[in-house]
Formats: C-alpha cells, sequence, structure tokens
C-alpha cells in the first residue's frame, strides 16, 4: 500500500511515517516503478507499535530499545518491564512538576484582583528575577 494508506490504516501521519524512516525507526519500504514507497503488513504492525510507544510516552530512543526487544524472540521479559518502569518514575515526576505549576497558577489568579486596574500579581511574579 502507499504511504497514503498505510497512515490511514497505522492511524501515523505520513509526516511521522517519512520521519520515523529517516530516523531509522523502521526500514526504508520497497518502492514502486513509478517511484512511489510500497508498505507491507508488517510494516503497518511496526508502525502501530510505534503509535502505541509514543502514547505511552516513549521517546524515540527508548522505542528503539523496545522495537529491538520486540524483534528479539530471546529477549528477558525484565529488560521490558525495567524500561516500562522508569518511563512511569519519569511520567509521575512530571504529573507533579505539572501540579505544582498548577497550584501556582492558581495561587496567583487567587491573588490578582481581575478588575480595570494594571497592577496584577501574576505579571509581577513572572517579572521577578
Amino acid at each position: 500500500m502507499n504511504i497514503g494508506q498505510a497512515s490511514r490504516t497505522s492511524g501515523v501521519s505520513q509526516r511521522m511515517i517519512r520521519h520515523y524512516e529517516t530516523i531509522g525507526l523502521i526500514p526504508p519500504p520497497a518502492r514502486r516503478d513509478s517511484g512511489y514507497r510500497d508498505y507491507a503488513d508488517a510494516d503497518l504492525h511496526r508502525l502501530r507499535f510505534i503509535a502505541n510507544a509514543r502514547d505511552l510516552g516513549f521517546p524515540i530512543d527508548e522505542i528503539r530499545s523496545l522495537l529491538g526487544l520486540w524483534n528479539d524472540r530471546d529477549r528477558q521479559s525484565m529488560d521490558v518491564k525495567r524500561l516500562a518502569l522508569a518511563r512511569a518514575d519519569e511520567l509521575h515526576r512530571k504529573a507533579l512538576a505539572l501540579e505544582a505549576m498548577r497550584k501556582a497558577l492558581l495561587d496567583l489568579a487567587e491573588q490578582c484582583q481581575g478588575d480595570e486596574r494594571p497592577g496584577c500579581p501574576i505579571i509581577d511574579a513572572l517579572n521577578t528575577a
């Protein structure tokens, strides 16, 4: 199938498919006589795998490792679990940081009168060195 069909079937944009090909996450597909890419079912499985990993927050380098483990029939599940737990820990750290930012913004908004006057604690806080 061509890149448009592969995109629709896999749920991965054409731009990202080309990017994944450029960075080596997917092998270059066969080319038709016309020069168009020709994706096989194996390519679609790989694209879906990558998309699922991205949806779980894995960065490209870790997806590369996961793909290696996926293709390794002699893999040890503890290696996969280790990657998943490390990603979960990183996501938890980021979630805590986001919640702290949210609370700080809510506190600043609470201090702001929100009226016609120019004075605003939000602007003052953003302007601190």
